[in-house]
């Protein structure tokens, strides 16, 4: 009995029992624990930390600029009672007529420019370029409208207070907007070309001293020393980076470049402007976020535009069409004028010259293409002489830009017995013209023949007594004026100069 031993029972069978109370449970237990999951790293958690700060703050950063930018935004209406016959236009696909408007207002920080009753409330457009841009983005037009400009204004209603106001014939084209507000400047131009404009721009003086900080000063060239007490504007003989007052005087001068007149003005804006576009490409200022977040917001603190322009999306759209576009295939045009016959301190359209191009324009973006042909001329033969030659009133206006110049041309038309002379100065011109009054039609045929002019160069106009010689500066030496230009000519004759163009404008002596 004392020798016998209990067989092992089932759950003995085999196992190795442990040696004290307890230690059995925790066995079990760490038999069958997984393995611990692993620790995320500090440096993780921080980088995803801080990432998540990044976007809120991005968003909130966008968010805030969205929201500024778009509080910037002034909006007017895009007519002022004109139709359009043209549908929807897409701001991403399709052909743009955008009208560019430098409003003259002394209202607000613009009072140091001048007095109230100079120009307040909607103003006159100092500036006047419609920026035309093709569907594919590969042309660019920029067409300027002298501001002096004699033009028909149709009638016109003040979308503010419903005031209607009535069409107006031969007013300068810069007080279209000043009664109705900027969507009569719209009609008038649509009435002017035959386009029908899609968006406006209108900025004051103010966005030109803030845009040319905003891009450390843009680039001009003349060709004397200037120094124009009316404007303000003080350049050296040469190159000079202008910003600030300096800018607005070098747009804003009548005095300093050419003859003193509105063209010679226009050629340097549009100098100015192209100078602008080459070193915003060349320095991809559109490419540097601060720069540009800079720029949009000097832009639209001084914006008004049309109400479907008047979202920070549609402007970026017109952005994004334009910043990639080539510098040499943006074509800066006035539209063909000549002094006004009734008034020679004005201009009028130069036709048929101002009908072909808009013609061609609406036709296509790309001035490269041959215009629609203009009626052929032919030289205008002289009739029998039914008058006496040295009765007939004929004056010489001097537009040749060449100083005495009406004494030789006078020379000319005595010679011919044509001895009841008068002599005046006038604005320079292009092409010389011949104007009359009812009942001198045949003397002035006779006086563009004698010249070898063609009968697209002779014109009846009010104003006049008798028959003027309007000499422009294809007369200013010989006999005769220059022969015109081929009939075959495209019309991107009429381009003054392309983005890539770096001109030198030329002083006026007296300014």
């Amino acid at each position: 009995m004392f020798g016998s031993r209990k067989s092992p029972g089932p759950d003995q069978v085999g196992t190795s029992r442990p040696a004290y109370p307890g230690q059995g449970d925790l066995y079990a237990e760490s038999s069958v624990r997984r393995r611990p999951a692993r620790r995320t790293p500090r440096w993780l958690k921080a980088l995803s930390a801080m990432v998540s700060v990044l976007l809120l703050g991005a968003v909130a950063f966008g968010g805030y600029w969205a929201w500024r930018l778009q509080s910037n935004i002034s909006i007017s209406e895009l007519t002022a009672g004109g139709q359009r016959t043209e549908g929807a236009v897409n701001d991403s696909t399709d052909r743009l007529q955008i009208l560019v408007l430098g409003s003259d207002t002394r209202d607000g920080s613009n009072s140091q420019y001048g007095a109230a009753e100079d120009s307040s409330g909607y103003g006159q457009s100092d500036v006047m370029m419609l920026l035309d841009i093709s569907a594919d983005n590969k042309h660019v037009n920029v067409v300027s409208f002298p501001r002096d400009l004699l033009v028909d204004v149709p009638r016109c209603t003040d979308p503010k207070t419903s005031q209607s106001y009535p069409a107006q014939q031969d007013v300068m084209i810069n007080g279209a907007m000043a009664q109705a507000g900027i969507g009569c400047a719209v009609d008038t131009v649509n009435k002017l070309t035959g386009l029908e404009v899609d968006h406006f721009m209108m900025a004051d003086f103010n966005a030109v001293k803030e845009l040319s900080n905003a891009v450390g000063g843009v680039e001009v060239c003349v060709s004397d020393a200037v120094h124009d007490p009316d404007s303000g504007l003080n350049l050296p003989a040469g190159t000079s980076q202008v910003q600030g007052e300096q800018a607005l005087a070098f747009l804003r001068t009548r005095h300093a470049f050419a003859n003193g007149g509105d063209l010679g003005r226009i050629q340097a804006q549009q100098g100015f402007l192209a100078s602008l576009s080459r070193k915003l490409k060349s320095e991809g200022t559109l490419g540097n976020p601060q720069k540009t977040l800079t720029i949009a917001d000097t832009i639209t603190r001084n914006l008004t535009v049309d109400p479907d322009l008047s979202s920070v999306p549609s402007l970026l759209t017109i952005a994004n069409r334009l910043k990639n576009i080539d510098p040499a295939n943006v074509n800066f045009i006035t539209a063909p004028t000549m002094p006004a016959p009734e008034d020679l301190n004005r201009l009028a359209l130069d036709e048929p010259a101002a009908a072909n191009f808009f013609a061609a324009l609406r036709n296509s973006p790309d001035l490269s293409q041959p215009a629609q042909a203009a009626p052929s001329e032919t030289p205008a033969t002289p009739a029998a002489p039914a008058y006496d030659k040295s009765l007939q009133p004929v004056s010489v206006a001097n537009g040749t830009g060449v100083t005495g110049r009406s004494n030789a041309i006078a020379g000319l038309l005595s010679d011919a017995g044509f001895t009841n002379l008068a002599k005046l100065q006038a604005q320079a011109q292009d092409k010389t013209m011949v104007y009359y009054s009812a009942g001198f039609e045949d003397v002035a045929a006779d006086v563009a023949a004698l010249f070898g002019l063609p009968a697209g160069s002779i014109q009846q106009v009010a104003n006049i007594q008798g028959v003027q010689l309007y000499a422009g500066t294809d007369f200013a030496t010989g006999t005769k004026p220059a022969a015109p230009p081929s009939s075959s000519e495209s019309p991107g004759g009429v381009v003054a100069q392309t983005g890539s163009d770096q001109t030198c404008q030329s002083a006026n002596p007296v300014g």
